[in-house]
């Protein structure tokens, strides 16, 4: 296992500090648990991968709370982003195609971030790694990030 901590004072450096986490993160495919209270910067961290992995700049990337899913897509990987915050039940999270999302066989490797994925136990299960974010007051926040 892989574990790093980073700690930001800014949404600036949570952009800046995700390019040293996507390192971590690769070679891909993964599934990533994001780990977090309501507001601790799970999805600015998104913004930040995405951007850079070369997969969408970070103004494209916003939160999936109500779409669940979104995707981007770069030469080198293709990035899947989920929030499972608003469901309950594992028969829900099946209709998502996570095991699609999995199973991806294209040329790309592929990322799967889930926010709120420790929810389900299935999820965890699959997961290749975590980023657990705590929230140190203000905009300072602290990461840890587990790759096995």
């Amino acid at each position: 296992m892989i574990e790093r901590r980073f700690k930001t004072r800014s949404v600036a450096g949570t952009l800046a500090i995700a390019e040293r986490i996507a390192e971590t993160l690769m070679p891909t495919p993964r599934l990533v648990v994001l780990r977090g209270d309501l507001g601790a910067g799970k999805t600015t961290l998104v913004k930040g991968l995405a951007a850079a992995l070369g997969a969408a700049d970070p103004e494209e990337v916003t939160s999936p709370t109500f779409t669940l899913v979104h995707e981007y897509q770069s030469p080198k990987v293709r990035l899947y982003h989920l929030d499972l915050y608003r469901l309950e039940t594992e028969r829900e999270l099946a209709t998502l195609g996570l095991d699609e999302m999995l199973d991806a066989s294209d040329a790309n490797s592929h990322l799967i971030l889930v926010e709120w994925g420790e929810k389900f136990p299935s999820v965890v299960a699959r997961a290749t790694g975590e980023i657990a974010i705590e929230n140190l007051g203000g905009d300072e926040r602290l990461f840890l990030t587990r790759v096995w």
